[in-house]
């Protein structure tokens, strides 16, 4: 690239460094870019490099596909009902060994590679998370959703990223697998974030003829779940993002996880990448 091109590049971000600094920005974490070495390492360089200019990324992941291949280790059988894993006993703790006993310490250390300390956490560490049992628990077993977030324990960890797996327990010590996109948009509202961004594997949200949608209002999104033009497994995201709307986060990001270094390009660039879900 021409110098001068590369001037350029860098004067872009300039704005958008200068208003979310000293921001707060909950980034869930899944899909393609946490299976693929590549993809795995330009997210812990986008991580680092938002702390490095003063913002603040509290990440949130999951781990889908490696709970199933670590499931089809142990001989267990996996279960979906209405995009949900059925966790029994057995399941659940498989799920936690993977999140918080693999996953979780991968990713911190990725991003100490690249010059920032992480800290790794479960719902469970200093009561971060109050699970509950969901209402359709008698269909997907130990199934939680978040009952209470304690933002305390993430603000008392200055100058580090917290990096949060998705399982939490009840007030009985009960451990539930909980979704991470909902664990995510609750973690935000508790935390008063500037954004909650979500990492998928599709470029955005689409219109009817597959044309990605750059902005939405919260009425549109609704509008167009509505009328059928969002579908699928993109209408639990599109309304985790609407629940964080509504509860005081001021934007919400939907983009494509496949796309290296995905986090900058929506955050520091005119254009983004993907779709961005507004008040």
């Amino acid at each position: 690239m021409n110098p001068v091109d590369t001037a350029h590049v860098l004067l872009e971000a300039l704005p958008y460094i200068r208003r979310f600094s000293d921001k707060l920005l909950v980034i869930k974490y899944g899909g393609n870019a946490m299976e693929d070495d590549a993809l795995k390492h330009a997210f812990a360089e986008d991580v680092a490099l938002l702390k490095f200019v003063g913002m603040h990324p509290v990440i949130v992941h999951g781990g889908g596909p490696q709970i199933s291949a670590a499931l089809e280790r142990a001989g267990i059988e996996t279960e979906f009902r209405g995009g949900r894993r059925v966790t029994d006993a057995a399941t659940m703790s498989i799920v936690e060994q993977v999140l918080v006993g693999t996953i979780n310490k991968e990713i911190v250390a990725l991003i100490a590679t690249h010059g920032r300390k992480a800290v790794g956490l479960s719902g469970k560490d200093g009561s971060l998370m109050i699970a509950r049992r969901r209402e359709d628990a008698h269909e997907l077993g130990l199934v939680g959703e978040v009952a209470s977030v304690n933002p305390s324990v993430i603000t008392a960890l200055d100058g580090f990223i917290p990096v949060i797996a998705p399982t939490a327990a009840d007030e009985t010590g009960q451990t539930y697998n909980i979704n991470a996109d909902d664990v995510a948009a609750k973690i935000a509202e508790a935390l008063g974030a500037e954004k909650l961004i979500l990492l998928t594997d599709v470029v955005g949200i689409q219109d009817t003829a597959g044309e990605l949608i750059h902005g939405l209002t919260a009425a549109q999104a609704e509008a167009r779940i509505a009328d059928g033009t969002i579908t699928g497994g993109m209408i639990p995201k599109v309304e985790c993002c609407l629940e964080a709307l509504r509860t005081g986060v001021h934007q919400t990001h939907v983009i494509d996880g496949r796309v290296p270094h995905a986090l900058l390009l929506e955050l520091l660039t005119d254009s983004g990448i993907g779709t961005e879900v507004m008040p």
